[in-house]
């Protein structure tokens, strides 16, 4: 068996486990397990995108994904009813003609992706190659995705981390962690 192979089974074993815990999450009605595996969701994306060659993108989907989203909504969950209610068959209907339109879009739009792998496709032909050219000369970082994140599209790198980090803070704040030690010295006043 070669490496290509056992790449694209691996592909299509982590598919297949995402779209079981996909359903699983849709089956399911106790949020705190719906939250799990809705990390777990996201672990098996990072994974898929490290055999797609995406480790930054996988970096990020474990970290934000996987990490920073399941606590936020762990600490969100502590507000809410553990099992939800459930809906009306008209959401049901309503929810499947929007996820099947959403599918046919994207079935329709299969033929014009390019081969998987193409070297002359559009993501690796103009700017991708050129980038591979020009990254060693004009940084010196050896890692082409590195050098891109930290350099070429550093400000934006750095906004990124400012959103997240300005997001965790509001939803710490609307939770109202450290208000606890604000409570004490009221108490002992």
């Amino acid at each position: 068996m070669s490496h290509a192979d056992l790449t694209q089974y691996l592909d299509y074993t982590l598919i297949a486990m995402l779209l079981a815990v996909g359903f699983s999450i849709v089956r399911l009605r106790n949020l705190f397990a719906v939250v799990i595996l809705m990390g777990v969701y996201s672990l098996l994306c990072a994974a898929w995108f490290v055999s797609l060659d995406a480790v930054d993108v996988a970096f990020t989907e474990a970290a934000v994904g996987a990490g920073i989203s399941t606590v936020l909504m762990l600490g969100a969950m502590l507000l809410t009813a553990r099992e939800s209610e459930p809906a009306g068959a008209g959401r049901h209907w309503a929810a499947f003609a929007v996820v099947a339109s959403a599918g046919a879009a994207l079935f329709f739009a299969i033929p014009d992706m390019p081969v998987y792998g193409d070297a002359e496709s559009p993501a690796n032909a103009y700017l991708g190659r050129e980038f591979m050219e020009r990254t060693p000369q004009d940084i010196a970082v050896p890692n082409v995705v590195t050098a891109v994140l930290a350099s070429y599209r550093g400000y934006d790198t750095f906004g990124e981390t400012v959103v997240v980090f300005t997001a965790a803070l509001g939803v710490m704040l609307l939770l109202g962690f450290g208000s606890g030690g604000r409570r004490k010295e009221e108490e002992e006043d």
